[in-house]
């Protein structure tokens, strides 16, 4: 009986998770505010089917009762999170909220599955993380002089950089942070947030040549010091970043090109110099030649996903235990084995659809600087999806970066709550602007009204006037 139910569970997953994907694009179609209303209501309730049948599954697996314990706070902690935003926020945007809340259960249901004692730090993680983000919004909304503080942003940054450069713990033959009371903590992760905030400020500032060289050797200082410390997943992140955001500020393609081909420079020497980069892409040309020496990661992950198939193995039924870091850097393996490459590709629609609205909010937005910010937080979410989901299917050598909100690792929770908190703030701030103009609309429209009129009046008055003269003539 249980075989049997968790079989079908696998194709209940996939379906709800197919029609939630499916809503995400769905609504961008809608004319109505009432239309998208009860399509962003029904992602949340299939969100929470999707949970609890994966829980259940596992619960029958393993007959532990501490995973339905989990499971009931993870609820609570979800529904607090979608009550809480609407009754502080109004003007939220439902669907990036649903596909964060989506994103982490996700997280959660995997994350279980591999290690019961990561997903509990992680779900500690994710409650600070809820926290911060709920006040975030009303420090991008209520605080204007970010946008004077360039400076700020770029010391702070360069100072986290170079104490971890200095001082941190190697891990994975790369200086990626410290570690507090059994915490890992990753300052890159926080700094790359603090960038996009500098470059944004300082292009807001000014795009003259002098200025955009100034910019671009602070740049150039964060992503340095990266590569020194061998941190080469957040060092191309933040260089990507710069570049889009530069040639968006200032609509000139030859910057654009320029970072091309110091970037591509800068890569061919990265890989004389650094001996676990020639690994990463002897191990990314052909995994299972150099599968003793590097290349056993990258293979068992291939293994994973053709094992998967596209409806998966099921809960409990494949051995995603066997990828190394499968909780971090590889869980997007470890959802394809078990839960199929169907589920896979909506997962990577649906941080899809996050980027969209990041994109739309960047759009829409009247201020340079809060929109060089949407565009540099967006260009930094996708592009670490792009990453991490690359580096995992072999597409290109992998960089060790984790998947935002799905994978374990509480820096990489804390700064894309930020992020996704900023994003709503800066989708507020949209919302203001869009209601000041409205309103704006209707004065000049008020106004307008009464001098329209006034002529018809007198017109009127003077109409009979003028056909009593002949009646008196003809009297």
């Amino acid at each position: 009986m249980v075989n049997i139910l968790v079989e079908l569970s696998k194709y209940i997953i996939i379906i709800l998770m197919s029609v939630y994907t499916f809503s995400c694009f769905s609504v961008f179609a809608q004319e109505y505010e009432e239309d998208k209303k009860w399509i962003l209501i029904r992602q949340n309730v299939l969100m929470f089917l999707l949970q609890f049948t994966a829980y259940f599954v596992m619960y029958l697996q393993t007959n532990e009762q501490k995973l339905m314990l989990f499971y009931g706070a993870q609820v609570l902690l979800l529904t607090a999170v979608l009550i809480l935003y609407r009754v502080f926020y109004p003007k939220v945007s439902r669907l990036i909220l649903n596909n964060m809340c989506m994103l982490l259960s996700i997280g959660f249901i995997m994350i279980t599955r591999l290690t019961y004692q990561k997903a509990v730090k992680q779900f500690i993680f994710a409650m600070a993380g809820m926290v911060i983000g709920l006040i975030v919004p009303v420090i991008i909304r209520k605080l204007r002089a970010l946008k004077d503080w360039t400076y700020i942003y770029a010391g702070t940054g360069i100072l986290a950089l170079g104490i971890v450069a200095v001082l941190g713990q190697i891990s994975g033959g790369a200086k990626l942070g410290f570690t507090i009371a059994g915490f890992g903590i990753q300052p890159s992760e926080f700094v790359k947030i603090l960038f996009v905030f500098f470059v944004a400020a300082s292009l807001n500032k000014s795009t003259e040549f002098k200025n955009i060289v100034i910019t671009t050797a602070v740049a150039a200082l964060h992503v340095l010091i990266l590569v020194f410390s061998t941190d080469l997943g957040a060092a191309l992140i933040m260089f990507v970043v710069y570049l889009v955001m530069l040639y968006v500020a200032t609509r000139q393609p030859l910057y654009a090109l320029a970072g091309i081909g110091g970037g591509s420079v800068a890569a061919v020497m990265a890989y004389h110099l650094f001996y676990h980069i020639q690994v990463r892409v002897s191990a990314w040309k052909d995994p299972f030649a150099s599968y003793s020496e590097g290349g056993y990661q990258v293979a068992q992950s291939l293994f994973a996903i053709g094992t998967g198939s596209w409806f998966g193995m099921g809960l409990h039924q494949g051995l995603p235990d066997s990828i190394p870091v499968a909780a971090e850097d590889f869980i997007f393996s470890a959802i394809s084995e078990e839960m199929g490459l169907i589920f896979a590709l909506c997962l990577v629609l649906v941080c899809v659809s996050c980027y969209v609205m990041f994109l739309n909010i960047a759009m829409a937005i009247r201020n340079q600087f809060y929109k060089l910010i949407a565009l540099g937080l967006g260009t930094c979410y996708i592009f670490q999806v792009f990453l991490t989901i690359g580096g995992v299917t072999k597409f290109i050598p992998s960089t060790g970066v984790t998947l935002p909100l799905v994978s374990y690792g509480g820096s990489s929770m804390l700064s894309t709550m930020i992020m996704f908190g900023i994003i709503q703030g800066l989708y507020i701030l949209r919302e203001d602007e869009e209601e000041i103009i409205e309103k704006r609309r209707e004065r000049e429209f008020r106004r307008s009204e009464p001098s329209e009129k006034a002529p018809r009046k007198k017109q009127q008055r003077k109409k009979p006037a003028f056909e009593e003269v002949p009646k008196q003539r003809v009297r």
